[in-house]
């Protein structure tokens, strides 16, 4: 089995780039491979807590909740977070605040890094 570092910058509802990671993390999970989620720039809010779409809409945060549960690992941008004004305590549980170091570290030791 393969294993993936997924890197997502978009922020979730103003393209379809994060639920298409999304969906491929989940993909990724379902078929045995290890895959790991870092959010950079905007795409730390994917895991800000308490996001209440519109009804029809799929919810990228639970989305998140769910792979986080299935255990996997999904860090955010400590810089990044702190430029959007995001704190730890406001992000969904499990998720890391990280340095750029802990990134190195994920590719370095990943068979493939795809962004989106």
């Amino acid at each position: 089995m393969a294993s993936f570092t997924l890197i997502i910058y978009e922020a979730p509802y103003s393209k379809e780039r994060a639920l298409t990671a999304l969906r491929f993390a989940t993909t990724c999970d379902l078929e045995g491979h290890k895959v790991r989620i870092w959010l950079f720039e905007n795409g730390v809010y994917l895991a800000k807590k308490g996001q209440n779409v519109a009804q029809g809409l799929i919810n990228y945060g639970q989305m998140l909740e769910d792979l986080l549960k299935g255990g996997i690992a999904v860090k955010a941008c400590v810089v990044c977070a702190d430029a959007r004004g995001l704190t730890e305590a406001e992000l969904i549980d499990g998720v890391k605040l990280a340095t750029v170091h802990d990134l190195v570290e994920w590719t370095v030791n990943s068979d493939k890094v795809i962004t989106f």
